[in-house]
């Protein structure tokens, strides 16, 4: 109980520092909001059969309103403004401003022809019966330079969806292992958010949690690429003519965006920063091979950043329903109820997972997950002599699984969104998602092996 009691002052001294008031003791009543939208979004999906019927603007706009009427001796108003600071907190901002970059790059992009020649250039190098593999290689190697899983599905999106259109691949399949291979790399980057919060709360170096994680994801990402390889997945559609592209000077330069984005990426570059280096890229390759005026090239970045205005109202209506479960006592609920049932070195290490998921699952941001639910974890790992760098491991894995899946994560909506063409819903996407599913085995397998034990 002590140790709950230290955990907790502590959790309540970070409140403070980017929350305008301390809060609320413990309540599960604040998860109500989340109940809700799990009933509406996907009840109305599994009874219509169809995750297009209910717009998941709509689902949280109702488990928002769910928010708000909680906590009836608090005043609508001083919630409207709890709700308005969610909305508005600096890493909702950010994620917006990652959203609207990554649509003006995908825009100029595609009317360049930049997507198609990266597509040629893949076609070329890759045999299309191991496309599905290597898009997962690539995203994985591009995601482990960039240290962001945001910007590489932003990149790689567009290209996975084009490919599945020229070549009759499943583009749920496509989507999916962008996605994962993009996981992959932001799990195990040492310039990821993720890796410095798992190793920052545990003390730790970098390096070592790396090594520490590539123990229980090497073979997860290695099933991924031998399973996106078999002909179940991998096979065209019949009557798809697979013609070779030429390889020209012209798409050599188009791919080069795409190029930067990789190889800035290997110095740690802002994803932001190369976003919009990206864009301009493309705009001067797009004059200068007169593919667009100047004044066109506006419209496009326009058009482009206009077609993320979904994606944005879905981020902060979900940054403001957090702030008020937050706020309600749900993140302290949860802290607390997953104390109560560890009582060994393997419920331990169970125990920081399960924590870390919910964390993740309420916030719908893999690192605010780590760095909230890290201290107690720390102290957990100190009780039950678990070694730091496994705990910080364990940490950033888990939160990358879970935000692997989310439909309402930053990962999930880039990619629904950039995926409009072929009408893939977030289910969809998830479901083509070999990666976490794996990953959570090794996970597991890890946890429950004898040598845990020892």
């Amino acid at each position: 109980m002590q140790m709950q009691s230290g955990s907790d002052a502590l959790s309540r001294k970070k409140q403070n520092d980017d929350f305008p008031e301390p809060w609320r003791q413990a309540s599960g009543k604040a998860l109500i909001p989340f109940v809700v939208f799990v009933l509406f979004y996907f009840g109305f999906a599994l009874a219509t059969k169809d995750f297009y019927k209910v717009p998941m603007t709509v689902a949280f706009l109702v488990s928002s309103a769910a928010a708000l009427c909680l906590n009836r001796k608090e005043k609508l108003s001083r919630k409207i403004e709890l709700f308005a600071f969610g909305m508005g907190h600096r890493d909702i901002m950010i994620m917006c401003l990652v959203f609207v970059l990554a649509g003006a790059f995908t825009a100029t992009a595609k009317a360049v022809g930049g997507v198609e020649a990266a597509v040629a250039v893949a076609r070329a190098f890759i045999p299309s019966q191991f496309m599905l593999s290597g898009l997962f290689v690539v995203s994985c190697l591009i995601s482990l330079a960039m240290g962001t899983s945001c910007g590489t599905i932003a990149a790689m999106i567009p290209i996975a969806v084009s490919l599945s259109q020229n070549l009759g691949l499943d583009a749920h399949f496509a989507a999916g292992a962008v996605v994962g291979g993009a996981m992959f790399g932001d799990n195990l980057s040492l310039i990821s958010d993720t890796t410095i919060a798992a190793t920052r709360t545990q003390g730790v170096e970098m390096r070592d949690k790396m090594l520490c994680n590539l123990k229980i994801v090497a073979l997860p990402a290695l099933g991924c690429v031998c399973l996106y390889a078999l002909p179940l997945f991998s096979m065209p559609t019949v009557g798809v003519v697979d013609d070779m592209p030429a390889l020209t000077v012209e798409r050599w330069i188009k791919v080069l965006p795409y190029v930067l984005l990789f190889t800035l990426g290997l110095g740690g570059q802002n994803v932001m920063g190369l976003l919009f280096v990206g864009t301009v890229l493309n705009l001067l390759i797009g004059c200068a091979c007169g593919n667009f005026s100047l004044l066109d090239a506006f419209s496009i970045i326009g058009d482009g950043t206009t077609e993320m205005v979904p994606t944005i109202i879905i981020s902060l209506l979900a940054g403001g329903m957090l702030a008020l479960v937050r706020y309600n006592g749900g993140i302290e609920f949860v802290i607390r109820a997953t104390g109560r049932w560890i009582k060994s070195r393997r419920t331990c290490e169970l125990g920081v997972c399960f924590l870390t998921g919910l964390m993740n699952l309420f916030t719908a941001n893999n690192t605010i997950a780590i760095i909230t639910s890290g201290q107690l974890a720390k102290e957990l790992g100190h009780r039950y002599n678990v070694d730091p760098k496994r705990i910080a491991s364990l940490l950033d894995i888990t939160s990358c699984i879970v935000q692997g899946l989310i439909p309402y994560g930053a990962q999930i909506l880039i990619a629904t969104g950039l995926s409009a063409a072929v009408q893939l819903s977030a289910f969809d996407i998830v479901r083509g998602s070999f990666y976490p599913y794996l990953m959570a085995a090794g996970v597991f397998g890890s946890v429950m092996g004898k040598e845990r034990e020892k």
